[in-house]
């Protein structure tokens, strides 16, 4: 896939992490991301160094949801500073390798690249009252950083519906 930002196209092992690898799929325009994306930068933010890589993929439909198009996945990129690359899956077949639902839908996976995590980021949704802080994904990263079983409770992600061809 190619990154929006830096034009490159990028491969998972070039991109994951040493010790634990994070990936999202998210969008520009789903309302279940903007609210969560401030939290995105900060867990990376917060990771990084501890060996956690993370990558964002969107593999909306482009033609149908234009807000969604590769360049102005570069703006929303820019603009929030995301310290992780920006994937576009125009043909959406990561999207369905990944069996993604919903944008945000997050998967974490060990350094093996064995998945340990498919869930929510928190219990926050847009219009309820309680506060953004990755507490499940955080949860979910500790528990490969030091060895621990999956959580054994996974709370399915929520937020819109990836926009099929």
């Amino acid at each position: 896939m190619t990154d929006t930002v830096t034009g490159r196209t990028m491969s998972l092992h070039q991109l994951k992490g040493d010790k634990a690898t994070v990936i999202m799929f998210i969008c520009n325009h789903c309302p279940y991301v903007l609210h969560v994306n401030a939290q995105l930068v900060k867990l990376a933010n917060d990771y990084e160094n501890k060996g956690v890589g993370f990558i964002a993929i969107s593999s909306n439909d482009v033609d149908n949801y234009p807000q969604d198009r590769p360049e102005l996945m570069k703006q929303v990129a820019t603009h929030l500073k995301y310290p992780f690359p920006y994937l576009f899956d125009d043909t959406q077949k990561v999207a369905k390798a990944y069996d993604a639902a919903c944008t945000p839908d997050f998967y974490v996976f060990d350094t093996d690249l064995k998945a340990t995590y498919h869930g929510q980021l928190d219990d926050s949704r847009p219009g309820n009252t309680l506060p953004v802080t990755g507490s499940d994904l955080r949860q979910a990263i500790t528990a490969v950083l030091t060895n621990n079983k999956p959580l054994s409770h996974q709370k399915p992600s929520m937020g819109c519906n990836i926009k099929w061809k």
